[in-house]
C-alpha cells in the first residue's frame, strides 16, 4: 500500500470488484471519491464538479475528437474524458484537469495503488 509520502492508503474495493470501464463511488474521510478502472489501471477523482458542485463522477466516460490537420479527425482517448451530468463540463479522468481550460480548472485527483491486492486510494 505504498503511496506518496505523507498520504494514508484506504482500501476502497477488492481487486476484482470494479470491472474495466467501471467505477465505484466511495466515501473517504467525508470526501466523496470516484474510483475508475481504466484498461491500464485505476484512477480516482473527487466527485464534486468545480462548476456548480454536480456529482461529476456519475457522468459518462467518453473520448475526444482531435484533428491532426484540416479535414482530418480522430476519436481519441476513449473512456478517458469524464463529462459532468449537469452542464457537460469535461475533465481528463487521469489527472482531473479540465479538457477546455486545463491550466485553471481541475478536480482533485488521488493516487491509487493495487500492489497485486485490493484497490487503495491515497488521501
Amino acid at each position: 500500500m505504498s503511496g506518496p509520502p505523507g498520504s494514508r492508503g484506504v482500501v476502497v474495493a477488492a481487486a476484482d470488484e470494479i470491472p474495466v470501464g467501471g467505477r465505484k463511488i466511495v466515501e473517504v474521510d467525508g470526501r466523496s471519491i470516484g474510483v475508475f478502472h481504466l484498461p491500464d489501471g485505476y484512477v480516482a477523482l473527487r466527485t464534486t464538479c468545480p462548476h456548480e458542485s454536480a456529482p461529476l463522477c456519475e457522468g459518462i466516460l467518453t473520448g475526444a475528437i482531435t484533428s491532426p490537420g484540416p479535414g482530418r479527425y480522430h476519436y481519441d482517448r476513449r473512456g478517458e474524458i469524464l463529462r459532468c451530468p449537469w452542464h457537460r463540463w469535461e475533465f481528463d479522468v487521469r489527472n482531473g484537469r479540465s479538457w477546455t481550460d486545463p491550466d485553471r480548472v481541475r478536480v482533485r485527483s488521488y493516487p491509487v495503488t493495487t500492489d497485486g491486492g485490493p484497490v487503495v486510494v491515497h488521501v
